[in-house]
């Protein structure tokens, strides 16, 4: 078997759950948290990313484009990355309305949902759970 098809089929059916606390206090953490979302999407798992803490700002239009880490992939390009590969972001509930952040000022394709919802996805076969 090819490592291509041995990764596929190690993927396929599996769902990746990233929920990411950092913005630009720990840049490096959050940048990490968006690549590892977007790359798994690109390989054909199912994304769900949780916007929590201070990464509840990148769910407003333009504030990932003020983020800035050098030798790191634009935060835009992996939102949409994830997104345009049918994966999901969500923005907590409690941390939007702590920022006075409502469903209609975030981007299009992010919700706002709960600790309800995340306990949801997390907890159902074959996900894999990731927080940073």
């Amino acid at each position: 078997m090819a490592a291509d098809t041995a990764d596929a089929a190690a993927t396929a059916g599996r769902k990746l759950v990233v929920k990411v606390t950092a913005g630009t206090d720990a840049p490096e953490r959050c940048s990490q948290a968006f690549t590892v979302a977007a790359v798994a999407a690109a390989s054909g798992v199912e994304v769900s990313l949780w916007l929590t803490g201070e990464s509840a700002w990148f769910a407003l239009p333009g504030r990932a484009a003020e983020f800035e880490l050098p030798h790191a992939a634009p935060l835009p390009e992996l939102i949409s990355g994830v997104l345009e590969t049918g994966g999901r972001i969500t923005l907590c509930t409690q941390c939007a309305a702590r920022r006075g952040i409502e469903q209609k000022d975030v981007l299009e394709g992010v919700r706002i949902a709960g600790a309800q919802v995340f306990v949801s996805e997390i907890m159902g076969e074959g996900v894999q759970a990731l927080v940073y």
